[in-house]
């Protein structure tokens, strides 16, 4: 029996097919999936189900994701402009620098739409506010593409809502196919405001919606994405091969729990969340990542040093904020070196690019580059000598 409800989700890769999807799935969606990747999509249109298996301290537990079809959007874009023009809701799982690529079929689509509610519209990206990002794409495409007269009634055709979600793929089986290993632990937290005056909010089981998404966003992005970074760069520069074992490193541990310690003044005075629920929270997050069944390799969370080094990120946004408000960020600091540290590690161009930058710029440029921070901002004249640090041991 066919489902009533249709979500069109951007992207086969584990978050897709392991956490959006399933979520989707157990809301009674029928998922339509789209991708340029040959393999995957060929591998979805052949196999009519697959299994997702939550990993958690308890053991294992295991669920069947079928009632999906998948579009190749490289050779049949119209199809996929047909799905979302009659779809509930399109999400992604794509990779932030991918979302000006998804704009056309979306932007199509909510032209044609003739549906009398609108599309909802989430992002679910390790980004702050990127379906923000993917709305100014989208809009962008119908305005210089497009009739622009469909932005004028655009709120009957489209509803866009910030997400922040939260839950850790490991390393994968590589003859798993389209099988998903994830962890139990979620948090997807959704804008609710977008969905008032006849939005249509979606009814997806465990997503929690929220007035104010900031707050969620900055405490996963600085404690989860903080902690997992600290660990894997820490632990690839003292040999260390998997998360867990870093973290049952005694002085690593120490280091991971004082970086977060940072974070967490600062989450806790700037967006008012008591300490006894942020440090709750950061003794989850610890008891997460240090998780053996996870079997989650460093080079795979250090992975894209110059993304988690640049000005809004994990180390950098809570370093900044910190020294704005005249507090201490040496821990961070610290995480910060051994970022730098994450170079010409196989597989990773932008490790090779981060050794190169360091390479070729003096101390000055080099931050400048690697971090977006304004030469005038307090933080600059504290990472330079790290950057500096880093590029004399390098050249020796």
């Amino acid at each position: 029996m066919p489902f009533e409800k249709k979500a069109v989700h951007f992207g086969g890769g584990n978050i897709g097919r392991g956490f959006v999807a399933e979520f989707l799935h157990n809301s009674g969606f029928e998922v339509v999936f789209v991708d340029v990747m040959d393999s995957i999509i060929n591998a979805l249109q052949s196999t009519p189900s697959y299994t997702v298996t939550e990993i958690g301290e308890e053991g294992e537990r295991k669920f069947t994701i079928d009632h999906y079809r998948a579009i190749n959007s490289k050779y049949d874009m119209p199809k996929v402009v047909e799905e979302i023009a009659s779809a509930d809701v399109v999400t992604c799982a794509v990779g932030p620098n991918i979302l000006k690529f998804i704009a056309e079929p979306v932007a199509k689509a909510i032209e044609a739409r003739t549906l009398d509610y609108p599309l909802a519209v989430i992002a679910c990206e390790n980004a702050i506010n990127a379906t923000t990002t993917w709305r100014g794409f989208i809009e962008k495409y119908i305005e210089e593409k497009l009739n622009k007269d469909t932005l004028e009634d655009i709120d009957k055709r489209a509803r866009y809502a910030n997400s922040a979600i939260d839950r850790i793929v490991p390393h994968q089986d590589p003859d798993a196919g389209l099988n998903v290993k994830i962890e139990k632990f979620y948090e997807w937290c959704v804008e609710q405001v977008p969905f008032e005056n006849g939005g249509n909010k979606p009814d997806i089981k465990g997503v929690h919606y929220v007035d104010d998404l900031e707050p969620y966003i900055e405490r996963k992005l600085f404690t989860v994405n903080t902690s997992h970074a600290a660990a894997a760069y820490y632990g690839y520069n003292r040999g260390k091969k998997l998360i867990h074992e870093a973290m049952h490193d005694k002085e690593i541990h120490d280091i991971v729990r004082e970086c977060v310690r940072e974070t967490a003044h600062l989450i806790v005075n700037k967006h008012g969340i008591s300490v006894q629920e942020q440090s709750e929270y950061v003794e989850t997050i610890i008891e997460r990542i240090s998780n053996p069944a996870l079997e989650d390799k460093v080079e795979r969370v250090g992975r894209a040093p110059l993304r988690k080094l640049s000005r809004k990120e994990r180390f950098i946004g809570p370093a900044a904020h910190l020294i704005e408000r005249g507090d201490s960020a040496e821990a961070l600091l610290g995480a910060i070196e051994m970022a730098l540290r994450f170079q010409n590690v196989e597989g990773d161009d932008e490790s090779f690019e981060l050794a190169k930058i360091l390479k070729e710029n003096n101390a000055e440029d080099a931050t400048s580059k690697i971090t977006g921070l304004d030469k005038d901002h307090g933080l600059y004249a504290l990472v330079v000598p790290v950057v500096a640090k880093v590029q004399k041991s390098s050249s020796l």
